[in-house]
């Protein structure tokens, strides 16, 4: 009896990446083979013949393109995706004419993966895997968040390096716990940096640590976090705000998994999950001569949009009836709740729980009414139900109409309408549009 799910090969010489690979594909119902360079790709496609091949471009011994022309010399023929950073389009053409079906762009969007595989071999999402379950202190009620635990749930078994982006206040670092907490390494420790709140002279010695008298200041020795966090997750906060100097020393430490001490001339092992987190947009920032290409590559190997808290309402009153219950144990009146869902919340769930702790202090009794919230919340007008649904018709109209503009091209289409790439893939599944994973 044949197997019925999709047999796919997985060729790419990052350990990490190809584990990460192999979860998401089998979540999403494919079964999996790895190689990790072209000539393994080539001997495996000999006795195999898989129904897709996702073929990384830059690979050791035999990379991408000669991968390909070896696939077309011994008649090879197997669907492929070549999976390309933007830097290499040009590679990803050359890779059509080779007989590549399509391309997919580093650092991979789950999303676009799907998307994808949906269109090439017809396979989706396994609704019954919900994932491990939420703890408590991680409010999530909406359909878009529940998305993102699910894809963060297949990431968290790989080591692959994670880059959470999104607005200020979204919560990325409370993702970047979920990460840890359900990896192979949530024994060890979680170690959280804030970059941007780092003085420019100290991000050296934060990272990498010093010896004694290495500087000025320097009484005892100290490790850096990078080595703190060996056995765990080092999480980078605001990893944008990386001076443009130091980026080259974090870029060798990731390649090499070592660390030299201000001060030292030995090297030290470390071992650990990278995840990052920015509110800028990183592409846009190496091309603006700011960001290293090469280190956000690295850093970005797999990246998750956590979408702002507008864009999931069913958020909102779970996030606030949890702040107001760490706070005195209030509660929302109906009005006061009404007002909540109404605002965009440009701060997002920083903002919110902002919002609650003065809510919390201002009320008199145990219930938060309309007053007790700040001023800019009760400018606006309410929507009723038809209001609602009137609103719902004309954001699937905008979508369909901008989708069409850029010719199908769903990233454009979402940065032209100011909403997340998720928002928008997610509101396809609800409109059954062809193609939508």
């Amino acid at each position: 009896m044949t197997d019925p799910r999709p047999h796919v090969l997985v060729v790419d010489d990052d350990r990490a990446h190809r584990e990460m690979l192999r979860t998401v594909l089998a979540e999403l119902g494919a079964e999996v083979d790895c190689a990790e360079d072209g000539e393994q790709a080539l001997a495996l496609l000999a006795r195999t013949a898989p129904a897709l091949v996702l073929l990384d471009m830059r690979m050791p011994k035999l990379d991408g393109l000669g991968t390909l022309r070896g696939m077309q010399q011994r008649g090879l023929l197997a669907p492929t995706i070549v999976l390309t950073a933007h830097a290499d389009l040009d590679e990803a053409v050359q890779a059509m004419k080779l007989g590549a079906a399509d391309y997919l762009r580093k650092p991979i969007d789950i999303e676009n993966l799907q998307a994808l595989l949906q269109q090439h071999l017809g396979t989706g999402r396994r609704e019954a895997a919900e994932g491990p379950p939420l703890p408590p202190d991680v409010v999530v009620a909406s359909p878009l968040m529940q998305e993102v635990c699910r894809d963060l749930a297949r990431i968290a078994a790989s080591d692959a390096a994670v880059l959470l982006a999104g607005e200020t206040g979204t919560g990325k670092e409370v993702f970047a716990n979920l990460l840890h907490r359900w990896s192979a390494r949530a024994a060890g420790p979680l170690v959280s940096v804030n970059v941007a709140a780092l003085p420019e002279g100290l991000v050296e010695s934060e990272l990498f640590g010093h010896e004694k008298g290495a500087f000025t200041g320097a009484a005892a020795a100290r490790i850096g976090q990078l080595q703190a966090a060996s056995g765990g997750t080092l999480f980078l906060d605001e990893v944008g705000e990386m001076p443009l100097l130091m980026q080259p020393k974090l870029l060798r430490a990731l390649q090499s998994r070592t660390v030299t001490p201000l001060g030292s001339r030995t090297e030290r092992e470390v071992d650990f999950r990278l995840v990052t987190a920015t509110n800028r947009d990183l592409e846009a920032e190496v091309q603006a001569g700011r960001f290293r290409q090469d280190l956000y590559y690295r850093i970005a190997v797999i990246t998750v949009e956590i979408p702002p808290l507008r864009e999931r309402p069913e958020d909102v009153l779970p996030l606030a009836q949890r702040c107001l219950q760490q706070h005195g144990h209030k509660r929302l009146s109906p009005a006061a709740a009404a007002r909540l869902v109404a605002y965009g919340w440009p701060g997002n769930v920083r903002e919110l729980e902002n919002t609650m702790l003065r809510a919390a202090i201002l009320a008199p009794g145990d219930v938060v009414l309309p007053e007790n919230l700040p001023p800019n919340l009760l400018a606006g007008p309410l929507r009723g139900p038809t209001d609602a649904r009137s609103l719902a018709e004309i954001e699937r109209q905008a979508i369909l109409a901008e989708l069409e503009r850029t010719g199908g091209n769903r990233s454009e289409a979402a940065r032209r309408l100011g909403i997340s790439r998720r928002k928008l893939l997610y509101r396809l599944k609800d409109y059954r549009v062809d193609g939508a994973p």
